[in-house]
């Protein structure tokens, strides 16, 4: 709307400078709305273009090629996995035959665990009682493999005689050395 316009309809210049502010009002809400759209549209247009350089580094690739290598792939972690676990098996029942054996006072582990049935302790279902009691046969059949549990017999006596006073042994050793019978 233009001021000449409002002239020529007879209206004040009070009353045109009023309509004239509405309206510039009314517009400068409309530009927003229309900067907010462009604004909007510019944003989409670069999303665009983005997903379409992302889609052109896809192109002449194999689906199902891809698809194979990631089964391949899975397949492969899996065998790792499982040849971590029954690594991990293996060890933990060797650290048990090997605890056992020297709980029972084994002398040697790897020679108590050749007369052993590895094959079947790893079997069983109850490894702890059977791992024992095969030990246990073990005991009896090859006592020698096995530190004795009766108490000695024959304990040493301490050596040095009547336990170093000067009388007896002591003083006849300083006099045959030409010492004084006491050392003052």
């Amino acid at each position: 709307m233009k001021t000449e316009f409002l002239k020529g309809l007879g209206l004040e210049q009070d009353a045109i400078d009023k309509i004239m502010a509405e309206n510039g009002k009314d517009i400068a809400a409309e530009q927003a709305k229309t900067d907010k759209a462009k604004s909007e549209r510019d944003n989409y247009k670069t999303q665009l273009d983005t997903a379409k350089e992302s889609l052109a580094k896809f192109d002449g690739v194999n689906v199902d090629e891809m698809k194979g290598q990631i089964s391949k792939l899975q397949a492969d972690l899996k065998a790792k996995d499982d040849e971590y676990s029954a690594k991990e098996a293996e060890r933990a029942f060797n650290d048990n035959i090997t605890a056992a054996i020297t709980a029972a006072g084994g002398r040697n582990p790897k020679a108590i665990m050749s007369l052993l049935d590895i094959a079947t302790l790893k079997a069983s279902k109850d490894q702890t009682a059977d791992i024992k009691n095969a030990i246990d046969a073990v005991k009896k059949s090859d006592a020698y493999m096995f530190g004795s549990d009766e108490p000695h017999k024959n304990p040493t006596n301490p050596t040095g005689g009547n336990g170093g006073s000067e009388n007896g042994s002591l003083a006849a050793i300083r006099a045959a050395m030409g010492l004084p019978a006491k050392n003052e």
